[in-house]
Order: structure tokens, then C-alpha cells, then sequence
């Protein structure tokens, strides 16, 4: 079978070709324990109470015996009128850089009686929808449940918010939030300046131990357990692997999945049915035999029938294969078989696979600036005017109407009757695309700013405040303003 058209990129990488030196610390960036009020030390790790990175939403305490500190305090967010409102953790990135995003939730009946089951609702990093977060049945079962993604940081900022939907029922939390920086060479074959990358699946092969993660992952990731009813073979020689790009922990190395003899290894992987998208795939593999044997082991792989790879050959110094955009839905199948020139059976050890995100863009930096000083000079600005203020499209801040296109622009501001005090900054002005603006019937005081740089400016209410001073005469500059 010929190679399909629709595999965009397919790269096959030997351990040999690259040499990487990487030291033992922890990864750098952000631990955070949603909810806590203090500073708390796991496995000599810190995690850091959340109060730094969001200014909305309650600290809970769960009342569930044998929690972990990180899940035994949520963030809980108000839900009202089924409204889509977004409440966003904001951190400082390095701008370019990839970040691990992951999130955690227990949900312990933190909404009482009336919801024993947890609410269902989505997640946003900036301003692309990530996936909906759906605990229910790993509560059902008395377990967590973790999210992960791979972002690269647009800005000096970077967002990751808990979105209510019209599908939840009682509000949203969230028990931990990680974001870790990873190493320059880390999924390197995705375009990040159109995608990102959710994790589907990452399984060690052969594994039946505990998850694997830092320190054996040096960034964090983490590896679970996977067992087929196949043979598992289990070494103490573990190869170097220090030349993936991806820079899999050596730990996955020490054991595998293979057959006894010739046949092929089928595996039902990743072990649920995929919604159809386009995939990010990586297959790793190592000969891990205790001794150097004169036979060769030569695969073919194939995913659902079609073929992936011919002719890798496996050795001891290792090898990956990774396909950038693989369309696939449903259940998915891999086999293994040896080569005609192969007298090892077929064997593997590790695998990712990540959902391809398209990015959802960001509003222009001049607004988001101009909409960050405004909000900075309220006293009780809107509880969701945090992360993009325009994307997703369905999460716009409250009061805010954008553009569309490319160039996302604020075009009104509504904010009539929310029971604002403060003043209104001169950063208003900055918001060049404005048609109108609606700021009647709340306590603003101080003097209304010089607003003639808002050339498409057709109306303007700012009665029943509390200004003072004189009305602008530059608002005669304002050539489009049609109603004051």
C-alpha cells in the first residue's frame, strides 16, 4: 500500500544523530494549588497558592479524607444564568517559548447536595477553545482526572481560564493548574504559530508500575502504565536517550511489548474512540536486550491498515517515529509486524498521541493594553474581564462586541447599569475600532477623558455617573458622533 497523501510529515530519528545535555533540575515555571492559601512542598517540589495569578471566584476546602493537599482545596467559580463566562489563571511566560499546560480537578461534592455530580464545562488557553472538562465518571470511580496540553506562549502573558457553558448545571472549579516550560526541541515538528497540541494519550509499554513522571521525565510528563495481553520483555540494559527530540525519561526503555515469536503485535491504541481530527503520533522504540544477539529486528508498522512506517529497524541505540497530521476517528488499531530480513519479533515501548488545536488568535495588543489599564482604574470591574477579551468568540468579556477577520478589534463597549465605580481611564481612548460606547447609570467620578483619537466613534453615553468637570469640547473633533 502506498504512502497516503494526507501524511503531511513522517520522520524517523536515531538516537545517534543528536546529542542533548540536560541537567537534573526541576522544570521551570509555575506549580499552582487552586484554591490554597499557602505555600506547600511536594516531593520537594513547591506549589504556590493561587491568589497571585486570578482575582475572581472562592476558595473551597474539600472535607474528603486522605487528599493530597493539591486536591484538597478547588477554586470555585460562579455560574449565573447559564451564561458563557470565562475566569482565567494569567501568568508571566517567556514570550516563544512551549509550555506544558496541565489541569487537575477532584470534585468532592464541593457544590453540596443538590449537584452531587460535577459540573461539565471548557477550558481556554488565550484564545483557543482547548477541550471540554468532563469528571464525572473518574469521580464515579474515586479518582482525579488531568488535562494536558502543549501552548506556545504568543506573549509576555499567557491565560488558561475555566469557561462555564449552557451544559453546566452547577459552577465550575479547578483543584491545580501546572505550567512548565519545556526544552527548545520538545513536539518541534508542530507549527505553533497556528497549533497547539492536546494530549490524547502517553503510555509507557509494558509498564504495570506507578505513572511515571519527574524526576525520571525531566519535564514532567506523565507516562502511564500500559499493559496489552501480550508478552512483556523486561530489561536492566537501558539505552541512552539523550538524542530524541522529544527527550522521552530512559525509565520507558526497561521494558516492552512484543509477541513470542514472528507473528504481528496488534495493539488497540490509545484505549478509547478518537472524535474525528487530525493527530500528532509518536511511536518509540529500543532494543533492550541484556546481551548483543546477531539477530536483526526490522518493523513495519501500520495504523488502521495503512501503512505508517516500512522497514525501521530497532536497535539498541533506539529509535522514534513521529507523524505530524494523521487524520483518524474511532478505534484505532496499530500492528507491528517483522520484515522479511527480521528474525527478532516485533516490540514497542512508549507512545503519544496528541489532538492538533488550530490557535483561535488573539484580540490586537493595543486593546488588550487599552482594556487592561480601563479595568485596572474600576474599583469592581466585570468578574470575567480576564484572558482574551474577544476569543473565543462565544467568551467575549462581558460588555465587549469585537470584530472579525484577522485583525480582531473591540468595536462597542456596553456596560450599562453593572454598578461600576472608579474612575475611566484615559486608556479608552486607545480603543481605536470604537462605534460606541454605553457607561449610563453607574458611579464612575473623575473627569471624562480627551476621546478625539476615536475617529469612528457614532455614540456616546456616559449619563447618570458621578464626573466631574467639563464636558471635552475635543469631542467636537469627533466628526462621526451622531448621539451623546
Amino acid at each position: 500500500m502506498s504512502t497516503p497523501s494526507f501524511l503531511l510529515s513522517l520522520s524517523f530519528l536515531f538516537l545517534s544523530f543528536l546529542s542533548i545535555s540536560l541537567s537534573q533540575q526541576p522544570p521551570k515555571g509555575y506549580l499552582i494549588d487552586c484554591g490554597a492559601t499557602s505555600k506547600t512542598a511536594i516531593d520537594d517540589r513547591e506549589w504556590l497558592p493561587d491568589e497571585d495569578f486570578i482575582s475572581t471566584g472562592s476558595s473551597k476546602n474539600l472535607t474528603v479524607p486522605r487528599l493530597i493537599s493539591t486536591f484538597s482545596t478547588v477554586r470555585s467559580f460562579p455560574l449565573q444564568n447559564n451564561l458563557r463566562r470565562k475566569f482565567c489563571y494569567t501568568a508571566r511566560v517567556y514570550k516563544g517559548a512551549r509550555y506544558l499546560i496541565r489541569t487537575a480537578y477532584y470534585y468532592g461534592g464541593v457544590n453540596g447536595v443538590n449537584f452531587p455530580s460535577p459540573p461539565v464545562f471548557d477550558q481556554i488557553v488565550d484564545g483557543t477553545f482547548w477541550r471540554v472538562v468532563n469528571t464525572t465518571e473518574d469521580y464515579r470511580k474515586g479518582s482525579t482526572s488531568s488535562y494536558e496540553a502543549v501552548f506556545e506562549a504568543k506573549g509576555t502573558t499567557m491565560s488558561v481560564c475555566i469557561a462555564s457553558n449552557t451544559y453546566t448545571e452547577s459552577d465550575p472549579f479547578i483543584s491545580s493548574l501546572e505550567m512548565l516550560l519545556l526544552g527548545d526541541s520538545l513536539y518541534n515538528t508542530t507549527n505553533f504559530d497556528s497549533y497547539a497540541l492536546s494530549l490524547v494519550a502517553r503510555h509507557s509499554f509494558g509498564h504495570n508500575r506507578s505513572l511515571i513522571s519527574y524526576p525520571d521525565d525531566l519535564f514532567d510528563r506523565y507516562w502511564e502504565p500500559y499493559a496489552e495481553n501480550v508478552s512483556v520483555i523486561a530489561s536492566n540494559n537501558t539505552p541512552s536517550v539523550s538524542g530524541f527530540w522529544n527527550i522521552p525519561p530512559s525509565k520507558i526503555f526497561e521494558s516492552a511489548l512484543s509477541t513470542d515469536q514472528l507473528e504481528p503485535l496488534e495493539l488497540r491504541w490509545p484505549p478509547l474512540s478518537l472524535p474525528n481530527s487530525t493527530y500528532y503520533i509518536a511511536l518509540y522504540f529500543a532494543d533492550n536486550r541484556d546481551s548483543m544477539l546477531s539477530s536483526s529486528r526490522v518493523l513495519h508498522i501500520h495504523i488502521n491498515e495503512v501503512r505508517y512506517i516500512s522497514n525501521l529497524e530497532v536497535t539498541s541505540a533506539g529509535a522514534a517515529v513521529f507523524a505530524t497530521r494523521w487524520p483518524l476517528e474511532g478505534q484505532t488499531k496499530i500492528t507491528l509486524s517483522s520484515a522479511a530480513n527480521s528474525n527478532a519479533s516485533p516490540l514497542i515501548n512508549a507512545g503519544e498521541i496528541f489532538d492538533i488545536l488550530r490557535l483561535g488568535g488573539r484580540t490586537h495588543t493595543r486593546d488588550v493594553i487599552a482594556l487592561t489599564a480601563m479595568k485596572s482604574s474600576l474599583r469592581n470591574p466585570p468578574l470575567d474581564w480576564n484572558g482574551d477579551p474577544c476569543l473565543p468568540l462565544n467568551y467575549t468579556w462581558t460588555g465587549i462586541t469585537c470584530s472579525e477577520g484577522e485583525r480582531i478589534r473591540v468595536v462597542t463597549l456596553n456596560l450599562t447599569s453593572m454598578g461600576l465605580s472608579g474612575s475611566l481611564s484615559s486608556s479608552i481612548a486607545n480603543l481605536t475600532a470604537l462605534t460606541g460606547i454605553w457607561l449610563g447609570n453607574n458611579s464612575l467620578s473623575g473627569t471624562i477623558p480627551n476621546l478625539s483619537s476615536l475617529r469612528l466613534l457614532e455614540v456616546l453615553h456616559l449619563e447618570d455617573n458621578q464626573f466631574n468637570g467639563d464636558i471635552p469640547s475635543s469631542l467636537g473633533e469627533v466628526r462621526s458622533l451622531r448621539e451623546l
